[in-house]
């Protein structure tokens, strides 16, 4: 069995765990009004988007989402938060090196030994959810839902749904589409970028992903009778009615969007074992993004 598949199906009780400790790390993590940057790369900048939209939407304060190679240098912030599940990304150091004295920074990671933890000044350490598949699962969703239990958020519906969704069978028509389009609105544009990364990296799947809104501006053009429109929450109006001359299957989350995400990792592992590939070592990736910097 790949390592993949037990961490998809321990994360109801990671996310127990993460949400357990949001009380005991409130110090390192941002309190209501500061200024925020929160930085990653990959899955981490998907978590990244999901959180500084629901720290904004709950009224908790400016939060920047960025990838960290694009750091914001001329922007003032209060903290820096910094998600990297190996603590060891290149981009992730480099960006923790350009912090400004005095601004205080979080590490979030499952590496206490890394350049990432040793670098910050305070870390929060996730290693209940460290993984040994390339592809990240349940450090990310642990992470997240670490950060909306500080928000002040009862994740306990989230947990009681993942556990659902890691028994429910998975929507019909998902196994052998040819493309996906994930689609989300707020916080949940985030979930849905995370969602056609899984399917990308892990099966080698056709997947794209947008704010719900946005669909109708293009994208749509591409959907046939061979792709589903995955919507996390519910979609914007008449946005399916619109979908179905096009023949695709329409298929709308019904349980907490980070929950539903569960069942695209699962059909990632499905679709990657069926094609004959590795969900935990996909193509051209590695654990960890280490650059030559000379």
């Amino acid at each position: 069995m790949p390592y993949i598949s037990e961490e998809i199906s321990s994360q109801p009780e990671c996310w127990a765990k993460a949400a357990a400790l949001a009380s005991a790390v409130d110090g390192s993590l941002p309190a209501e009004g500061e200024r925020v940057a929160a930085i990653g790369c990959g899955t981490s900048y998907n978590i990244a988007l999901a959180y500084a939209a629901r720290r904004e939407a709950t009224g908790h304060g400016f939060t920047d989402a960025m990838p960290a190679s694009e750091l914001h240098p001329h922007r003032q912030y209060d903290r820096y938060l910094f998600f990297s599940r190996s603590g060891t990304t290149t981009e992730v150091v480099q960006a923790l090196g350009q912090v400004p004295r005095g601004t205080p920074s979080t590490a979030l990671t499952a590496n206490h030994s890394s350049p990432v933890a040793i670098g910050a000044d305070h870390t929060v350490l996730l290693d209940f959810a460290a993984e040994k598949s390339v592809v990240q699962t349940r450090f990310a969703t642990s992470l997240l839902i670490l950060l909306r239990a500080h928000l002040g958020e009862d994740v306990s519906g989230a947990i009681r749904d993942a556990r659902l969704c890691l028994g429910e069978p998975l929507p019909e028509g998902t196994l052998d589409a040819s493309h996906f389009t994930f689609l989300g609105r707020g916080w949940t544009v985030g979930v849905a970028h995370e969602a056609a990364l899984k399917l990308r990296e892990a099966a080698l799947v056709w997947t794209e992903s947008y704010p719900a809104m946005e669909f109708r501006h293009g994208p749509i053009s591409v959907v046939d009778d061979r792709a589903v429109v995955w919507s996390f929450g519910p979609p914007p109006p008449d946005l399916e009615e619109e979908v179905g001359p096009t023949g695709a299957r329409f298929v709308v989350s019904a349980g907490d969007p980070l929950a539903e995400l569960v069942k695209v990792q699962r059909l990632a592992v499905q679709r990657a074992t069926a094609a004959g590939l590795d969900p935990d070592r996909p193509r051209h990736l590695a654990f960890s993004v280490i650059l030559n910097r000379a």
